[in-house]
């Protein structure tokens, strides 16, 4: 890891008429950091991704990439959302393609480079394949295909493997996680599962009940190349431990607040 900050986000705030959704937050993102974001339903934590994103715009602070203000959506953020988002009259290929072309890339480069992040992604032979004719997990490895062959800054993943099976959802994270030691990239990722959370990143951020800020920043130190069978060591289990306590507890926040 580098101690360079490459995301800065200051005193962000979301208000949406009278309610507030998501109070002050500052966060430092180091290049290469892979952060996943733990908190209640409606604390905020896909809020916070929208701004980065530059889909949402705070009511107040702001949100820095390389030292430049987020007014919007940009190629150098690359968003992954639960949905499959996949334009069902392309093909495989050209959903990969897509951005590729909008930037104006010659169709040379642009099946060069899908051909070369759907290899990646375990999706070579399904190139000529249009999105119905693929399960959920393959929808996904194709967005996430896609979300990289335009070499962004930061990858935004806002629970994307929330709608998998238990046994796709693992698989899944075992394929993202190589990919980001192979090319650390930085990624933010909304995650309600505790276990994904602590298997993928190098810090888990957790939330407080709406209106949201951070309460826990914790670096996570399982080595690297992190294998499934890390879910079964004591580090593993303690870190757990630790998240579950703070989680719950704002879960429970919330609840009292709607009572």
């Amino acid at each position: 890891m580098t101690s360079s900050h490459i995301l800065q986000v200051r005193g962000v705030e979301r208000r949406f008429d009278t309610t507030l959704a998501l109070q002050a937050t500052d966060l430092d993102v180091a290049e290469n950091d892979f952060i996943t974001i733990l908190g209640p339903s409606g604390c905020g934590k896909s809020t916070l991704l929208r701004i980065v994103a530059g889909l949402d715009r705070q009511t107040a602070g702001e949100v820095l990439l390389d030292g430049r203000r987020i007014d919007g959506p940009g190629a150098d953020r690359g968003m992954v959302f639960q949905s499959y988002t996949l334009f069902p009259w392309l093909t495989v290929r050209d959903n990969v393609c897509f951005g590729l072309r909008e930037r104006g890339l010659a169709r040379t480069e642009q099946l060069e480079a899908a051909n070369a992040f759907l290899a990646k992604v375990g999706l070579k032979g399904f190139e000529n394949h249009y999105p119905k004719q693929l399960s959920g997990g393959m929808q996904q490895r194709v967005a996430i295909a896609r979300a990289l062959a335009n070499g962004p800054r930061m990858l935004l993943m806002d629970e994307p493997f929330g709608a998998l099976d238990h046994q796709t959802r693992e698989l899944m994270q075992e394929l993202l996680l190589g990919i980001w030691e192979e090319q650390k990239k930085t990624v933010l990722f909304v995650t309600h599962d505790i276990d994904e959370a602590v298997f993928m990143a190098s810090r888990v951020v957790v939330m407080s009940a709406r209106p949201g800020r951070i309460k826990l920043d914790r670096r996570v130190e399982l080595p690297h190349p992190r294998h499934y069978s890390v879910k079964t060591t004591p580090e593993f289990a303690a870190l757990k431990a630790e998240l579950t306590e703070s989680v719950r507890a704002e879960v429970l926040a919330a609840q009292a607040l709607t009572t």
